[in-house]
Parts: structure tokens; C-alpha cells; sequence
């Protein structure tokens, strides 16, 4: 394999940063980026905002958000559903009136082939010598135009695009699901103010100490002295209540460009693809 820089273009192999180049600029295919540290939320901010959370709540599975962005998330998320629930019953109404244009066509072509199979039905027998068209009464009065449709009809129709998969005439409108299940009961970054220490130890907290929240008493401490000091006797160190381990709660990191985390650094962004 030849060896060159990335923008010389004399070589004979067609390499991986000249077709990551053609792809960006070209506006087709799937895009990938990696992310770097200013991408990653901070331990202590919440999952929906990204923001530091002044009135932090954290779910079992160690998760940090925000009071009130999980109250607008829901707010968002009802005027949501009921966009997608109006364009459902849309959907429904359209898929109804398809259904009955069909039964109103089948119903058409049964009666089309009924009068035909009639006016095939002759009470004189065909005179051999003579085409078909013109021993059949009233033959000779009819002219046969060049086509069934109405004039102009090829004219006006307009084919769509070819290029854009959604748009070609193969495409079918996206099929809208319902976002509610019957089943289901209806009921800029801000700058950190202050450096975070674990409760128990005073040692600092960030995205590489791993952390853990004490249930009772709701305090932050370092995993570290989970294992060292508060397994021993299980007891909360700040109102010493009796704790269990659905009490000791792991708090979910992000991740940096060395180490993941269990958290994906990758982002992607779909666009259409061009068609052979």
C-alpha cells in the first residue's frame, strides 16, 4: 500500500481519509465522529440538561437528573405524544378512506366485467367473414381514441425524485405507531460554584473517582470508602441509620476520549444514500 499525506491525491490507492473527505463532502452516507472531553457530561450534572443540578434526584440504577428538567421532560413528552397521537388518528382516517376508494375500484371492475361478458352475449350468430369489431352493433359509430385516460394526464404527472430513497416511486409513507399503549395507566453550561469532596473522607469527587450515594441520608461518598469503612457495619455515616445494598446507590459516569466507561463516544448521523 502506497504511503502519502492526506490531501495528495496522485496516488493510485484510494484511502480511508480521501474517502472520509468525499463522504463529508459529498452529503451522502452515514457520518461518524468521536467524542472529545468537552462532549461528556461531569458526574454531577443532570442527564437531561447537562447542567449541574441544583436540586439533584438520582433513579436505582444511578442515573443523576434534575427536578425540574424531569417535570418539563414530561411536559415535552405530553405535548409529544399528543402531536404523534393526532398524526396516528390521521394516519387511521387516511388508511380507512384507501380502503374504501379499493372496495369502491373492486366493485367497479366486477361491474366493468359483468356488462362486458353481456354485451358479448349476442342472440345472431358472428358472420365469420366480417372482424369482430364491426358485427357487434354500433361498432362502426364508435372511435377508439389512443388512450383510456383523460388527455393530458402523462403530461401533468410529475415523477419524484430518484435520488433521495424516501422520494422514489417505490417509497410508501412512513407508518406512524401509536405512542401510547392502551394498556398503560394515564396518570450554555453554568459554571461549577464549588469543588465537590466525598462525605465521609473529604477526598475530591469528579468523572474518575468513581461515587456512590447513601440512600438515607442522601450523601455522596467515593466507592473507596464503601468498601473500606461503611461494608463493615453498614451503618449511614451521616444520621446512622441501618443500611442495605439497594441502599448504596453507584453513581453513573461519563466517559473521556481514554476511557469509555460504559459510554459511547461515538456520534452518528444518518443521511440518505445514493441508489445503484
Amino acid at each position: 500500500m502506497t504511503r502519502h499525506a492526506k490531501n495528495c491525491s496522485a496516488g493510485a490507492v484510494y484511502t480511508y481519509q480521501e474517502k472520509k473527505k468525499d463522504t463529508e463532502a459529498s452529503g451522502y452516507g452515514t457520518q461518524k465522529v468521536r467524542l472529545n472531553r468537552d462532549a461528556v457530561k461531569d458526574f454531577d450534572c443532570c442527564c437531561l440538561s447537562l447542567q449541574p443540578c441544583r436540586d439533584p434526584v438520582v433513579t436505582p440504577d444511578g442515573y443523576l437528573y434534575e427536578r425540574e428538567a424531569i417535570l418539563a421532560y414530561i411536559l415535552h413528552q405530553k405535548k409529544k405524544i399528543a402531536w404523534q397521537m393526532k398524526g396516528y388518528e390521521k394516519q387511521r382516517a387516511a388508511l380507512r378512506e384507501e380502503q374504501r376508494q379499493l372496495q369502491r375500484a373492486a366493485a367497479q371492475d366486477r361491474a366493468r366485467s359483468f356488462l362486458e361478458k353481456q354485451a358479448a352475449i349476442l342472440s345472431q350468430p358472428l358472420n365469420p367473414f366480417m372482424p369482430k369489431a364491426a358485427s357487434l352493433p354500433n361498432a362502426g359509430d364508435e372511435q377508439p381514441g389512443p388512450s383510456a385516460g383523460p388527455p393530458g394526464k402523462d403530461k401533468d404527472t410529475i415523477l419524484p425524485s430518484f435520488w433521495v430513497p424516501s422520494l422514489t416511486p417505490e417509497a410508501k409513507a412512513t407508518k406512524r405507531e401509536k405512542p401510547l399503549d392502551d394498556s398503560l395507566d394515564r396518570v450554555g453550561l453554568l459554571p461549577r460554584g464549588e469543588r465537590y469532596v466525598c462525605a465521609v473522607t473529604r477526598d475530591g469527587l469528579s468523572n474518575a473517582t468513581p461515587c456512590a450515594v447513601l440512600r438515607p441520608s442522601g450523601a455522596v461518598v467515593t466507592l473507596e470508602c464503601v468498601e473500606k469503612l461503611i461494608r463493615k457495619d453498614m451503618v449511614d455515616p451521616v444520621n446512622g441509620d441501618t443500611l442495605t445494598e439497594r441502599d448504596i446507590i453507584v453513581l453513573q459516569r461519563g466517559g473521556t476520549g481514554f476511557a469509555g466507561s460504559g459510554v459511547k463516544l461515538q456520534a452518528e448521523m444518518s443521511r440518505p444514500v445514493m441508489q445503484a
